[in-house]
């Protein structure tokens, strides 16, 4: 594949000229965070961080979303009728997305974007935007990518890969509209021994990363068995159901779907939700077959350990990003309950071993 060499001196330019075709997203310094934003104009993308508080999901999945407009007012000639709300596809593009969080979007695209059911407000939002990854020469601590299915150095998901060489950037070309981006900036100086230089990256990083999950029991464990488990109120013995792991996780789709009406004006609202909200799986009726905090706790990691195993057999529902372990107050470690799970034999099983 071709590999680009673009001169830290050439950057900015390049960005400026990305500008008029494209809008620009990037993360930004947020008080003591990172996070991914829409870049003001002139503005650059931040690369002095190791990752960003939040994923760059809500490109293309919102925390908030308008999907329909509609009027209550009977004086008016479309009262009562939905109405879809404006929506901009314009081309967008992702300046700096870490490869792990380009890779989720391919877990989170089996939900949305299915033979049986496709998400317009998704799709569209996807397929316009074009992923210019920044590898990660220095992974965090709690980072497990590799043994995750993904790395530092991932290419699945992205349109080019942006390594840091020192005076440097080398973008290897991956998709042809990575390939028109690069062309749009004007940066197309092939480098020398470009593949070579990002391979000797590549190793260098990987072998940064010390923390790591196993994996390869979850398909053949017993659901049920799992879910009847003794460890799982110990694991949520902590939990506050506070939502962070799954807001910042960059592979959880859940959302929920809501009218907000002022006076006789309304909007159909598509909302970040999380299952660890004890009314996500609220009834109608009263029941709520989540109604505790174990039930909730274990429904996440069943959820992306298990269930996700199961139904598609291509590994875990998570890229190993470690951001649920760095902020979650209480310090549940998905790491550790992976490992739980992974190694787990029923008290009957290990008697009949024995």
């Amino acid at each position: 594949m071709k590999v680009i060499k673009i001169d830290k001196k050439d950057w900015a330019d390049g960005l400026a000229k990305l500008s008029g075709g494209y809008r620009l997203f990037g993360p930004v310094k947020d008080k003591e965070f990172h996070n991914f934003k829409e870049l003001d104009n002139g503005e650059l993308p931040d690369f002095d961080f190791s990752n960003t508080k939040l994923s760059a999901k809500s490109m293309v999945f919102p925390q908030a979303e308008a999907m329909f407009k509609y009027s209550l007012d009977e004086n008016e000639a479309d009262h009562h009728i939905m109405k879809e709300a404006e929506k901009d596809y314009s081309p967008r593009a992702a300046i700096g997305i870490r490869p792990c969080d380009a890779a989720a979007f391919l877990l989170v695209k089996k939900n949305f974007d299915t033979p049986e059911y496709k998400d317009p407000y998704w799709i569209n939002a996807y397929e316009a935007s074009v992923f210019v990854g920044l590898a990660c020469n220095n992974p965090c601590s709690t980072c497990f990518c590799t043994s995750a299915g993904c790395g530092p150095f991932h290419e699945d998901g992205l349109d080019v890969l942006l390594a840091d060489a020192g005076d440097y950037f080398l973008a290897k070309v991956i998709t042809d509209k990575g390939e028109k981006l690069l062309q749009a900036a004007g940066w197309n100086t092939e480098a020398d021994a470009g593949e070579d230089q990002i391979e000797t990256l590549k190793k260098e990083a990987e072998a940064k990363i010390t923390a790591s999950v196993n994996t390869d029991g979850l398909k053949d464990k017993i659901t049920t068995e799992l879910y009847d488990a003794p460890f799982w109120e110990d694991v949520a013995f902590a939990c506050l159901n506070c939502g962070t792991c799954t807001y910042v996780c960059p592979t959880c789709w859940c959302f929920d779907i809501q009218d907000e009406t002022h006076g006789t004006s309304g909007i159909r609202m598509k909302t970040w939700d999380s299952c660890m909200y004890p009314l996500f799986t609220l009834h109608g009726s009263g029941h709520n077959p989540r109604g505790t905090k174990v039930h909730r706790v274990r429904q996440r990691f069943m959820h992306k350990l298990k269930y996700y195993v199961d139904k598609y057999g291509d590994g875990i529902q998570c890229v190993g990003c470690g951001r649920c372990i760095r902020l979650c107050p209480v310090n549940i470690d998905i790491r550790k309950v992976c490992e739980l799970m992974n190694s787990y034999e029923p008290a009957d099983a290990a008697c009949q071993v024995a």
